[in-house]
């Protein structure tokens, strides 16, 4: 039965994020855990200097950042369970669906699309810069509608996925875990000259925490093209085919699996602060992006997500009727 109760929060709190997503108005854990990781790093760099003490002192970010976010959940949920436990039940719901951004996600970029089919270029090349670390401003129409799709894709394993999978193993203690393993590797996990040292464990846990979550988004994305009567077995040959490509281990597979789907190429160039670089490509070309990809990732982004739920659900109802059988 504890298993039931699971997946019903995760259900409430998946539902709670897709009509509200992230009040403004109501302080974010996230926006903790950012303050948290500032204070980390200035108290750990005013004592550490060398770059092979940083580096094991790098250790420490996610030991204590990440540890200290589970023991949190966990103790806050205990005490409110003494008081009651329709109450700790309550706030269960409300932390997971903290951790995840359905609604965040989709709105970011369906506000790039709707910027785009007004014809304000501008206004969806920044729309685009707030959610993208490339530089945007000089952007033409198929290089924001890339940038939107390879960034719609990609967080569906970061921002659903895999806080998802979190909460069904472990509940909000976990989910939080893992949230603030994302936040480590957004806001220190960079292969620069200022974090390549301290950095490291923190971009090397997100990595592992996202491996088994990205390739099952890659194959929900699968059903849901094929689902969509979109090209589900060319989704399918691009992830085999180019998702080892990408320079994450693990992005890859979501970026891949769309591009197929649609038909579509990813990657190319981008600039980093004036900077270019090269990503692979992923797919093949066979026409020019536009708007309407965006809208399609996002449709898939929400037919995977809806999905993986299903995926619990009969996954559960295996499991208990095994046990129960």
């Amino acid at each position: 039965m504890m298993e039931w109760a699971t997946i019903l929060m995760i259900c409430a709190a998946y539902l709670l994020d897709l009509i509200i997503g992230d009040p403004r108005w109501i302080p974010h854990p996230v926006i903790s855990m950012g303050h948290s990781i500032k204070r980390l790093e200035k108290r750990i760099r005013s004592h550490v200097l060398q770059p092979g003490h940083l580096k094991k002192a790098g250790i420490l970010l996610p030991v204590i950042i990440v540890g200290g976010s589970l023991l949190i959940t966990w103790a806050l949920l205990r005490g409110l369970y003494m008081i009651h436990p329709w109450l700790a039940t309550g706030a269960e719901v409300i932390l997971i669906a903290t951790t995840i951004a359905t609604k965040g996600l989709k709105d970011a970029g369906m506000e790039v699309y709707n910027h785009l089919n007004r014809g304000d270029l501008p206004a969806a090349r920044k729309a685009l810069g707030m959610i993208v670390g490339r530089d945007t401003a000089h952007l033409d129409e198929p290089e924001v509608v890339r940038g939107t799709v390879e960034t719609v894709a990609e967080n569906i394993v970061d921002a659903i996925v895999s806080p998802l999978f979190y909460a069904l193993i472990g509940g909000a203690p976990l989910a939080m875990a893992y949230r603030a393993v994302n936040t480590l590797d957004s806001m220190v996990g960079y292969k620069n000259d200022k974090y390549i040292n301290l950095g490291w464990a923190s971009a090397r846990l997100d990595d592992i925490a996202n491996f088994i979550p990205a390739r099952i988004t890659a194959l929900l994305l699968v059903v849901s093209s094929w689902i969509m009567r979109l090209d589900y077995k060319k989704s399918y040959r691009t992830i085999r085919h180019d998702a080892r490509l990408h320079p994450s281990p693990n992005s890859g597979f979501p970026e891949s699996a769309v591009a197929g789907a649609l038909g579509i190429r990813l990657g190319g160039e981008n600039a980093y602060n004036g900077v270019v670089s090269f990503r692979a490509y992923m797919g093949e070309y066979s026409r020019p992006m536009d708007k309407g990809d965006i809208q399609s990732t996002v449709r898939l982004m929400l037919a995977a997500s809806l999905l993986f739920l299903l995926l619990s659900i009969l996954t559960i109802w295996s499991i208990g009727g095994t046990l129960w059988g």
